[in-house]
């Protein structure tokens, strides 16, 4: 679910000078940590942080049996007296590795690092933690081919996973966090989860209440929420929001004023047929051929439309397709976007969450499919996860799993605006069942609000007094979304 967030990395050098609490921060007998650093093939930043494996068995109902190693990585706070609880962040995906996620969103965690140590986990299938990865065709491939086709490579992933997806679902994730959590001699835990984390956050907080302190939920995601109908009606929401912040915009109205007329020529010209394209790798800057077809367009249109910094750029680059014909630039981020998405998600934990935990709870008929094909996403989506999962092994799952999150631990519910995935109408059906919570929404956000403006703050304040009432919100209404590019070398000054 997540796709992008700065490159700013969170550097704790006094996290390793050995004062108080040493005992901790070396782990224990049952997790010993050492000096490590925290890395990512993104960036260049490196993290410094404290390492260790936990076994734990790969099957709970066999604690004899085989096991697998948790990846876990621990930053200690930075000042000399600090409190007992730490803060866990909990990724996205599913399939996000928790260890690489933190080292391009940790600057955002800065303030809460100076007083608690931050948590990491690589979930069971991601990372380091026994990866459940397979040789698979790009997301272009995949949505494009045939039912059978699909269903074809999936069976063949399944044979190259080094587990059985079945125990890598969140339910079973849960119980591995408790026992980092025991093995590390914390009582008490802060969550923050984001997009697929924030399930991950409430799955737990409702099995472990009495070592959950607070919980920060990051672009929320219900817990009787089935995503996949939803993905492509909320990318659709999303792009009505950019047409119509830039129709309110003078300077991107005169720049682009058929904005949604130019999407649906582009759209419709791609429909009828990938285009043929000869354009330098953004990446090695070698001539590739390329058929840039409407798979590859609309993905990037839903990715672009997770964070302000690339909603600026889509009227740019929507209009150059349009007026010019020149699809280069849109397929260079194409290629991009699939380098990214193949790189940060391991499909057979993805597919092992998705097929337990959303596709078994769709309603699927021909209204929905019928009121998806009018979306710029269509079915597509939805008709890749229901065949892949066609032959995935349904997985572990508790019988309470997609029962709402009924709690009076004190949460705070973080939504962007024009968020495509998770949006604010999720915070506000969450706040039906929780007793001590406050959702901030931030204007023209997009996926993940945790590093804007003064939500880094609003969260220590948050994890300092564990009082959602108590926070002054305010300050996210003057957090205000990038402004559009109007031409290829920026935006107006």
């Amino acid at each position: 679910m997540k796709f992008r967030s700065s490159t700013i990395a969170f550097a704790c050098a006094a996290a390793l000078c050995g004062h108080a609490d040493a005992a901790v921060r070396d782990g224990t007998e049952a997790l010993p940590l050492k000096a490590c650093h925290l890395s990512v093939s993104q960036a260049t930043a490196r993290v410094a942080a404290r390492c260790g494996t936990l076994s734990v068995p790969e099957n709970p109902a066999e604690p004899n049996g085989r096991t697998i190693d948790l990846a876990v990585a621990l930053l200690p706070a930075s000042a000399r007296t600090r409190a007992d609880d730490p803060l866990v962040f909990i990724t996205g995906g599913p399939g996000q590795s928790a260890l690489e996620s933190f080292v391009l969103a940790g600057h955002a965690f800065r303030r809460i690092g100076r007083d608690r140590d931050i948590l990491l986990v690589d979930q069971r299938g991601t990372g380091d933690s026994n990866r459940l990865s397979c040789d698979m065709p790009d997301s272009h491939e995949e949505l494009t081919a045939s039912a059978e086709q699909r269903r074809e490579w999936m069976r063949e992933c399944l044979d190259q996973l080094p587990g059985d997806p079945r125990f890598y679902t969140t339910s079973v994730a849960i119980r591995d966090l408790d026992a980092v959590r025991v093995a590390l001699g914390y009582e008490l835990l802060n969550l923050y989860g984001i997009s697929y984390g924030s399930r991950v956050a409430q799955a737990y907080a409702r099995r472990y209440p009495d070592n959950t302190r607070s919980v920060i939920l990051d672009g929320v995601v219900p817990m009787d929420l089935a995503l996949g109908p939803d993905i492509s009606l909320d990318a659709q929401r999303a792009l009505g929001l950019l047409f119509q912040r830039c129709a309110d915009d003078e300077a991107c109205n005169e720049r682009f004023p058929d904005l949604a007329d130019s999407f649906a020529q582009v759209q419709a010209q791609l429909r009828e047929g990938a285009l043929q394209l000869v354009l330098a790798d953004p990446v090695t800057a070698e001539l590739t051929e390329l058929m840039f077809s409407d798979e590859y367009f609309t993905g990037v249109i839903r990715m672009f439309s997770y964070a302000p910094e690339t909603v600026a750029l889509l009227p740019l680059l929507i209009d150059h397709a349009a007026s010019y014909g020149d699809y280069a630039p849109l397929a260079a981020q194409a290629l991009l976007v699939m380098q990214e998405l193949g790189d940060s998600i391991t499909t057979g934990m993805h597919h092992a969450v998705v097929c337990t935990e959303d596709i078994p709870f769709i309603t699927d008929d021909d209204a929905l499919r019928e009121q998806l094909r009018e979306t710029y996403l269509g079915a597509n989506t939805l008709e890749y996860l229901a065949d892949a999962c066609s032959v995935w092994p349904q997985g572990v799952i508790d019988p309470d799993f997609k029962e709402p999150w009924t709690s009076g631990i004190p949460t705070l519910i973080l939504s962007g605006e024009a968020d495509p995935v998770t949006p604010p109408r999720n915070g506000e059906r969450l706040l039906e069942t929780l007793a001590n919570a406050r959702h901030v929404v931030g204007p023209g956000q997009g996926h993940g609000l945790a590093a804007r403006g003064c939500v880094p703050r609003l969260m220590a304040d948050f994890v300092a007094g564990a009082d959602p009432a108590a926070l002054e919100v305010e300050c996210v209404e003057r957090i205000a979304p990038a402004p559009f590019f109007l031409r290829f070398t920026g935006p107006n000054p």
